[in-house]
């Protein structure tokens, strides 16, 4: 199960909270409750540690673990059930001096369940789990290539991995003297057959019993990609891997990104493809009605305040109070909302154009 870029950016900034805060003893206290578990069994334990808690030797420490235990249990008595997906929750006295108290709790149902269960009293909170949440799991394997040339790289989550490049010994087109035309064009194809099979020995190498491999792309300028594919190159448990054989312009990186653009069908339930619909969407309309289309915080804010924002498109990049300022009076007015990473051409596009976008209802001018 994989989690969208929204979910993974408030994933984010709740794990950044929480590692902004550090206790000074062994005193923040942390909770993971697993999807199914039964919250109240959480609670007598919490219960149990804080009657343990009260054998601490530090004053001070003892207070501070025995506070925080006291606002976890009461929170997690509040919550009532265990979420669906389970419950991470934590809690500690965060006051930047020693001696005072700021006890303060945060919880969060996480976006794919949680199958951990963890009780722990830290000088500081334990995010593990929230933070393998948001590294992207599934790849994709993309193949660019010719009978020159060819690529091997890995598309996870929006990012790009080159991992093997490699050249090809096939002649020319056009044979030196001496040499007959057959003998010529005979040695041209075994070059050729010494390509691919170099080539799906990386392949091999690279993906065979790779458990995340979730499928190939393979793609190239003319009928390479199709002999390739489609003959006894490679292995039958990667033949079976390749899900789409798409026609290109170019190899080497650029043919790449073309692989993407052109993949889009394959690629519709993943983060990529949706950040660069929402941004080719935008600049489609930046080129062809501008006036449907507005740029930069103050100008969108207008709008905003207009009602007449249809989709809000905001940089990962951009600080987080304008963002929550922003994306609050979006929602309120019912307009879509999207955080776009810069793992992309169009995401970074996004961010040097001020990181605040949106396209809008009708055509507007202020």
């Amino acid at each position: 199960m994989t989690i969208t870029s929204k979910q993974k950016f408030e994933l984010k900034r709740f794990i950044k909270e929480l590692e902004s805060h550090r206790g000074r003893h062994t005193e923040l206290v942390t909770v993971y409750v697993p999807a199914g578990y039964d919250l109240t069994k959480v609670i007598n334990h919490l219960a149990d540690e804080q009657g343990t808690a009260s054998n601490i030797k530090s004053t001070s420490t003892r207070k501070n673990v025995i506070d925080a235990l006291e606002r976890m249990i009461q929170h997690l008595r509040v919550v009532a059930r265990t979420p669906k997906n389970g419950l991470a929750a934590f809690s500690g006295n965060v006051a930047e001096r020693e001696g005072q108290s700021d006890v303060k709790v945060w919880s969060i149902e996480p976006p794919v369940p949680l199958n951990v269960r963890i009780y722990r009293c830290d000088k500081e909170f334990v995010v593990d789990p929230l933070q393998d949440m948001c590294a992207d799991k599934e790849i994709f394997g993309l193949v660019v290539m010719d009978r020159r040339d060819a690529i091997i790289a890995e598309l996870r989550g929006k990012s790009i991995n080159v991992l093997v490049k490699t050249h090809s010994e096939v002649p020319g087109k056009f044979r030196a003297g001496g040499q007959s035309a057959q003998r010529f064009e005979r040695n041209r194809e075994l070059a050729a057959k010494a390509h691919y099979k170099k080539v799906a020995d990386y392949i091999k190498e690279q993906w065979l019993g790779k458990a995340e491999l979730r499928g190939i792309i393979v793609g190239g300028p003319g009928p390479t990609k199709y002999e390739f594919a489609e003959g006894n190159y490679i292995t039958d448990q990667l033949k079976q891997k390749i899900i789409a054989i798409k026609d290109l312009s170019y190899t080497e990186e650029f043919g790449l990104q073309e692989l993407i653009d052109r993949s889009q069908d394959v690629l519709a339930s993943e983060e990529i493809a949706k950040e660069k619909a929402v941004m080719q969407g935008f600049f489609a309309l930046l080129h062809k009605k501008p006036g449907m289309v507005a740029y930069g915080k103050d100008e969108v804010r207008k709008f905003l305040d207009m009602g007449a924002v249809d989709k809000l498109i905001l940089s990962e990049k951009l600080d987080d109070t304008t963002m929550d300022e922003l994306e609050k009076i979006a929602r309120d007015l019912g307009s879509e909302v999207y955080i776009i990473s810069t793992d992309t051409r169009e995401g970074v596009q996004l961010a040097e154009m001020g990181k605040v976008v949106a396209t809008l209802r009708y055509e507007a001018n202020i």
